[in-house]
C-alpha cells in the first residue's frame, strides 16, 4: 500500500522560504517519479515540479522557475520541494504525487497525499 504523506506548510510573508517534505511508504520509491502539485481556492490543480526517479531530471512550472528546488533522497523515501521568495500567488494547499513509472511523463500517478497549507501573505 503507498501512502504519501506531506509536511512543512505554514503561514509566511511575502519573500520568504519554506521546505515541504513527502514521506512515502510502500515499495518501489527509487523507481517512480515524484511530483509537487498545488490547488488554490476554486482552482485546478496543477503541476508546480516533478523529479525523475533516479533524480537526474527535474521540471518546473513557469512561475515558480529559479524559485523553487525539487529534491529527492531515495535512501529516506523522502521528496522535498525548497520554496524561496515566496509570493501571496503561492498560497494553495500543496500536494505530493508518485508517478506510475520512472519518467517524469508518467506523473501523475494514482497516488496522492492529504496536501499541506501554505500561505503567503502580502
Amino acid at each position: 500500500q503507498v501512502q504519501l504523506v506531506e509536511s512543512g506548510g505554514g503561514l509566511v510573508q511575502a519573500g520568504g522560504s519554506l521546505r515541504l517534505s513527502c514521506a512515502a511508504s510502500g515499495s518501489n520509491f527509487s523507481a517512480k517519479a515524484m511530483g509537487w502539485y498545488r490547488q488554490a481556492p476554486g482552482g485546478q490543480r496543477d503541476v508546480v515540479a516533478r523529479i525523475s526517479a533516479r533524480g537526474s531530471s527535474t521540471n518546473y512550472a513557469d512561475s515558480v522557475k529559479g524559485r523553487f528546488t525539487i529534491s529527492r533522497d531515495n535512501a529516506l523515501n523522502t521528496v522535498l520541494l525548497q520554496m524561496n521568495s515566496l509570493k501571496p500567488e503561492d498560497t494553495a494547499v500543496y500536494y505530493c504525487n508518485r508517478g506510475s513509472g520512472a519518467s517524469t511523463y508518467t506523473l501523475p500517478g494514482n497516488y496522492w497525499g492529504q496536501g499541506t497549507q501554505v500561505t503567503v501573505s502580502s
